[in-house]
């Protein structure tokens, strides 16, 4: 199934909002020494029951990631790895395209499947960590 061109627009206008959004987040902490994560409540669903939710760990992979521990990151939660991926490729390739006025056509085009895989990750992660948790006892989050 083609993609529709409103819908790489609206990707591509929405990924540059969340470009923009990241580089203001990285500056007030490289000027103002200032960071989120301190102010990020713990789970709810795991202080209450101690398993751990579907987005259980996306903090953390995305902090790893951006210290530049790619594995850590994937360890913490692989959605996190696979948006960046996913998400940074569609971005240049749109990118280099409309800047070539579609001389270069290699742009990624949004497809229903990259849902479809983010979302089959998200569950498999949280099955995994909860299993583990639930069987050996082994708490994967610290």
């Amino acid at each position: 199934m083609k993609a529709e061109p409103s819908q790489d627009i609206y990707f591509y206008v929405t990924g540059w909002i969340v470009c923009g959004i990241f580089a203001l987040y990285v500056a007030a902490s490289i000027i103002f020494d200032f960071s989120l994560a301190h102010y990020i409540p713990a789970c709810s669903l795991h202080v209450m029951t101690g398993y751990y939710c579907p987005g259980c760990g996306g903090t953390r992979a995305v902090l790893s990631l951006l210290d530049g521990h790619l594995l850590t990151s994937f360890f913490y939660h692989p959605f996190v790895l696979y948006a960046v991926v996913v998400g940074g490729w569609f971005m240049i390739s749109q990118t280099i395209e409309r800047v070539s006025r579609h001389k270069i056509r290699i742009a990624m085009h949004y497809r229903n499947i990259y849902l479809w895989l983010a979302l089959a990750i998200v569950i498999v992660n949280c099955l995994i960590k909860n299993l583990v948790l639930g069987i050996w006892g082994i708490p994967l989050m610290g």
